[in-house]
């Protein structure tokens, strides 16, 4: 979904207030904004049974570095990488609650200037995400409501957005899964 080169079918998410967005040195440079910044994907996107892949890296400012919002069939969630102050991971939202109130609630150590390999897989089951091939979020879905807080609408369907930080990302790509069966778990 990034060539390294171009935005392509990226855009400056419509946040207000939101920083420069450029690409170099093959990274889309999300910059620090008011709160919120990002970019969001105007192609096609997948919407069930797939695997969505990316590099992202905090290079400046303590909050969120790496918030991916994504479809789980017709509703979007986002998964919350360095919030809260610069450590929380997880899922927002789970039944109406965001990623610091719900049981994918987690907590890690970001350092500043650090690529990190974030993926997730969604099939109608679950969402499954992965920080560095260790899982870090195993959210079923039978009797969950599913969606995004308000502040991130303009990400859907697909976008990628940080609060009061700067970001770089890259290697931004997508894969559809295979069925269970002959599911391999690998890397897209």
């Amino acid at each position: 979904l990034f060539d390294g080169k171009v935005l392509g079918a990226w855009r400056p998410t419509s946040f207000g207030g939101g920083g420069d967005v450029e690409v170099e040195e093959d990274a889309i440079r999300i910059g620090m904004g008011a709160d919120l910044s990002g970019i969001t994907w105007t192609g096609e996107v997948p919407r069930q049974g797939y695997e969505l892949a990316l590099d992202a890296q905090r290079a400046d400012g303590n909050d969120f570095f790496c918030g991916l919002t994504f479809p789980v069939g017709e509703d979007p969630c986002s998964l919350i990488v360095g919030g809260w102050g610069g450590g929380l991971v997880g899922l927002s939202s789970i039944d109406g609650q965001d990623a610091a109130h719900n049981d994918t609630t987690s907590f890690h150590e970001f350092k500043r200037g650090a690529w990190y390999a974030i993926r997730v897989r969604v099939t109608p089951e679950r969402i499954s995400c992965f920080i560095d091939d260790k899982q870090v979020v195993d959210q079923p879905l039978e009797g969950r409501r599913i969606s995004i807080r308000d502040e991130v609408q303009a990400s859907v369907p697909l976008g990628i957005a940080t609060y009061a930080t700067t970001a770089r990302v890259k290697n931004i790509r997508w894969r559809p899964l295979e069925p269970p069966a002959a599911a391999s778990g690998g890397r897209p």
